[in-house]
Parts: C-alpha cells; sequence; structure tokens
C-alpha cells in the first residue's frame, strides 16, 4: 500500500489524542475543596509559574506539592494533591495505539506531550493495567516529554530540539495536537500539524495509511 501522509515521521501528541483527558475535573475537584471567594485561584492555576516549571522539569514533585498547598493554603498530602492532579486523566482506548501500531509499519512514530512526572507515573500504571506494558517505549520509537526536554510546547525550542533529534527537516513530520496553540507552534516552524478536534481526526488523517 502506498505510503500516505508523505512524511517520514508521525508525532503524537498524548492529552486527548492518545489518551482522554479532561482538564476541567481537577479544577472542579478543587473548587469542591475551596470556599467559592478562593475560586478565582483554581482558574489561574494552570498559568501559575509553578505550574509551568513543574512542566519543564525546572522544580521536582515535592516543590511541585508544596507550591500547590501555598498557593491554595490547604494542607493536603502528598497522596492527595496526586489524586486531584491525576483526575484529569482518562482512558487509553487500545483502538489508538493499534492505530500506532499499524502506521509504525510505514512511518517512525514518536509522543511529543507536555507533563509531568507525577501523570506520567500515572499514564505508565494506565498502561501497565490496561496494556500490559511498562511505559511508551515498546510503542513509540520517540518519546518526547517535556519535563524531561526543560521545554515546553508551544515554544519554537521544543519543535526545534524534536527535528534535531530526529535528525530530519520540518516537512518530514505530521504532528498532532489538541490544542490550537500548539499546532500553531509546529506549523510556524514548517511542520505538518493537525489540529486534533475530535477522536476521529487521527484515524480520519490515516486512514490511507
Amino acid at each position: 500500500m502506498k505510503k500516505t501522509p508523505d512524511a517520514d515521521f508521525l508525532i503524537f501528541d498524548l492529552g486527548n489524542v492518545i489518551i482522554d483527558i479532561d482538564y476541567n475535573r481537577p479544577l472542579s475537584l478543587l473548587r469542591q475543596q475551596l470556599p467559592e471567594e478562593r475560586h478565582y485561584l483554581v482558574d489561574e492555576f494552570y498559568h501559575t509559574d509553578f505550574h509551568k516549571s513543574y512542566e519543564k522539569g525546572q522544580i521536582n514533585s515535592a516543590i511541585f506539592r508544596d507550591e500547590v498547598r501555598a498557593y491554595f493554603e490547604k494542607d493536603w498530602s502528598d497522596e492527595e494533591i496526586d489524586k486531584l492532579w491525576n483526575s484529569l486523566l482518562g482512558k487509553i482506548p487500545a483502538e489508538r495505539l493499534k492505530l500506532v501500531h499499524e502506521v509504525k509499519k510505514h512511518f517512525q512514530v514518536g509522543v511529543l506531550s507536555n507533563t509531568n512526572l507525577i501523570h506520567i507515573l500515572a499514564v505508565n500504571d494506565i498502561l501497565s493495567q490496561d496494556h500490559g506494558v511498562a511505559n511508551f517505549d515498546p510503542i513509540f520509537d520517540w518519546v518526547f516529554l517535556s519535563h524531561e526536554m526543560g521545554l515546553a510546547k508551544p515554544d519554537a525550542a521544543i519543535y526545534e530540539r524534536m527535528l534535531t533529534d530526529l535528525r530530519t527537516a520540518p516537512e518530514r513530520v505530521v504532528f498532532f495536537d489538541d490544542l490550537k496553540e500548539n499546532v500553531e507552534g509546529a506549523a510556524t516552524l514548517g511542520i505538518q500539524a493537525v489540529h486534533v478536534t475530535g477522536p476521529e481526526v487521527i484515524f480520519d488523517y490515516l486512514k490511507h495509511v
């Protein structure tokens, strides 16, 4: 079968591309534990400096948890924070991993995700329990995680680092992401960037592979 699209690498975001996530679930749980006059803190949580630093691996999990406690002025245990934080994670549908397995016959496949150690440990548990693999290494040829790279989407530097590691030109890469700003960031460098607006998008795009 003819290889389509015209590329050598298919790179997937994790959230809402490979694994189902709900950005609002942890925010809803936080609101339930805070008085209404402090809900504004929840609305700004994803934009805090400490959240961005944790996503880039600039602070460790212990410091992140301490920052969460200080920010919300709550004496939550580590376990409570992790449970709240990981509540956004859903299932990894088997059909998505099957699709990756199939297209891997024709392309090199990889992950490029803004994430953090707390999430990745929980994702690895999901992979182990539901799919019998310890992590993404047996599934993908390349795994690029923001907290390991010290970089985050949509900054150009993270895409440039990925291209350097892949030793390829941007036009030889197709990148799938659910967030418009990340798609635009990749497209600015000349990467073939696809906005994943629903679970059918990657299947429709790759149906002829």
